[in-house]
Parts: C-alpha cells; sequence; structure tokens
C-alpha cells in the first residue's frame, strides 16, 4: 500500500496507473474523497484523515504543489506511524539560485520541499525531473489551434523535457524499489531538441505542417504578460533562455537505467497528446 499526494494532477494519476499496473494498493489524498474519481484499486483519502491513511503503508509520495503547506506535519505523522520510505518529487534545478528558478513565480517551492524531506529522519528518495514536455501545451497550444506557426523567443534554446508518464514511472518504481534509497535522481527526456526542432515535431503528431518564428524576446514577453502570465515568471523565464543558450543542455540516462527501457521521445509525447492541441 502507498499513499500518493497530489493524486489527480500531471503526475499523481499516471503515477497512480503506473502503481496499480504493478498491482499495488493505493491511497490518494484528495480535497473531496467523495467526490474523487480514481480507478478501481484506489482509495480516496480526506487530508484531514491523513494519519490513518499513514498507517501499514509501504511508502509516500510527496508532491511539492499538493504537500508544501503541511509538509512539516505530513512528515512529522509519517515518522510516527513508522512509513519506511518517502518519496519527493522538486526539479533539475532546485539547487539553483531562486531567482534561477522561473516556477518560483508561479507558486513551486521545490527547494524547500525537498530540503525538508531529505532532513527528515525517514529514508528518502528525491526526483528530480527536467521541464516537461506537457509545458509547450501551455506554451504553445493558442497559436497552433489558430495557425501555423508558433511566434516565440530564442527558437536555438534547447533542452530535453521529458514526458510525465516517465517521470511518474520512475517515482512508481523508486516507492517500490529499496535499491534507490537515499538517491538524488535527476531524469530527462534522451534527447535535447531545440525549441524551433519540437514545433515541427507536433506538426507531424497532429498532421499539418507548422513551423517556429523566433520573434525578439522583448515582444514575446510583453505578449505573455498581456495574457495574463505573472510578469516576474516571465522575466525569470527570458533570463533563463539567455542565461543557458550557450551551455550544453543536460541530458542524463537515468530513467533508462531505473526502468531499462529508454525515456520517451518529444516525438513520442506528441503523439500520446495529439488530440489535445485545438
Amino acid at each position: 500500500m502507498y499513499l500518493v499526494t497530489g493524486a489527480t494532477g500531471v503526475i499523481g494519476r499516471p503515477l497512480v496507473q503506473a502503481l496499480l499496473s504493478e498491482g499495488a494498493g493505493i491511497r490518494a489524498v484528495t480535497r473531496d474523497a467523495d467526490r474523487a474519481d480514481f480507478p478501481d484499486g484506489v482509495e480516496p483519502v480526506a487530508s484531514e484523515a491523513i494519519r490513518r491513511a499513514l498507517r501499514g503503508v509501504h511508502g509516500l509520495f510527496v508532491h511539492p504543489r499538493a504537500a508544501e503547506d503541511d509538509l512539516g506535519k505530513l512528515l512529522r505523522l509519517a515518522a510516527e506511524e513508522g512509513v519506511p520510505k518517502v518519496v519527493v518529487m522538486s526539479a533539475i534545478n532546485v539547487d539553483d539560485p531562486f531567482d534561477h528558478q522561473p516556477s518560483r513565480y508561479n507558486g513551486d517551492r521545490n527547494t524547500e520541499v525537498e530540503r525538508a524531506v531529505t532532513a527528515s529522519p525517514l529514508p528518502w528518495i528525491a526526483v528530480r525531473p527536467s521541464s516537461f514536455a506537457m509545458n509547450t501545451l501551455a506554451m504553445w497550444r493558442g497559436q497552433i489551434a489558430s495557425g501555423a506557426v508558433v511566434r516565440g523567443p530564442y527558437g536555438s534554446f534547447a533542452e530535453a523535457v521529458i514526458h510525465e508518464r516517465d517521470v511518474a514511472e520512475v517515482l512508481a518504481r523508486a516507492l517500490m524499489d529499496d535499491g534507490l534509497l537515499g538517491r538524488t535522481i535527476s531524469i530527462t527526456g534522451p534527447q535535447a531538441l531545440r525549441l524551433d526542432e519540437m514545433v515541427p515535431l507536433i506538426g507531424a503528431a497532429i498532421g499539418r505542417p507548422l513551423r517556429f518564428e523566433e520573434v525578439p524576446a522583448e515582444a514575446a514577453a510583453q505578449g505573455m504578460i498581456r495574457n495574463g502570465l505573472d510578469e516576474r515568471f516571465v522575466r525569470a523565464l527570458m533570463a533563463r533562455y539567455r542565461r543557458e543558450l550557450e551551455r550544453p543542455p543536460t541530458v542524463t540516462a537515468e530513467v533508462e537505467t531505473i526502468l531499462g527501457r529508454p525515456a520517451r521521445t518529444f516525438a513520442a509525447w506528441a503523439g500520446d497528446h495529439a488530440g489535445e492541441w485545438s
């Protein structure tokens, strides 16, 4: 039996599926247990019943957004109930200065959550994914739905984005495999791609040609701010693009090492989400 926080989110749902496929029992923390829509084999748990939910579990998954407000209490209760393992997800840039982590301006506290888990008395594993391939939906869906050109800054910026299912399957293995205890594991996609290389791959997945057209960074930033993104996030993102433009992108083989198969490609991710661009 495993307890999963953030079970209804981008990572939580595929993590639940990955654990179910291994025959594991799951308790899923949710704000509204009575209305939760989970597959058979998943026990919804209201947050106020967390102590009971921790009893008898073999591992706890800590999602940084789901757990950050009550993390100290959660870890204390887990220790009191004898939970043998905690797996925490943070991010590959968790050791960077705070102003180099754009997602902090969207509320993420990856650094604090990971440090709290690794400083606790509980055995732990920390999984640090690269940027999710899913982020391209938020960035480009509107433009792709209405045309054949994606306009954006820094087309030559490259990174090895990761499929959310790979993240989930590594997390599931971390929960179930004691051989990973005490490790900090950085995971990425199998290949670094430029932004202007990703867009045509999405086009191939949806069956129509697409291309990337680079625009000045300030024009792009103003457009993102007009569309409702936090200006601090936008400025930090642009600074990250500029800062990392000439650096070799980070690519690790940890997904293949842990799962025994290569990480899924961006093209495979685009195919899995081909119906979500309109």
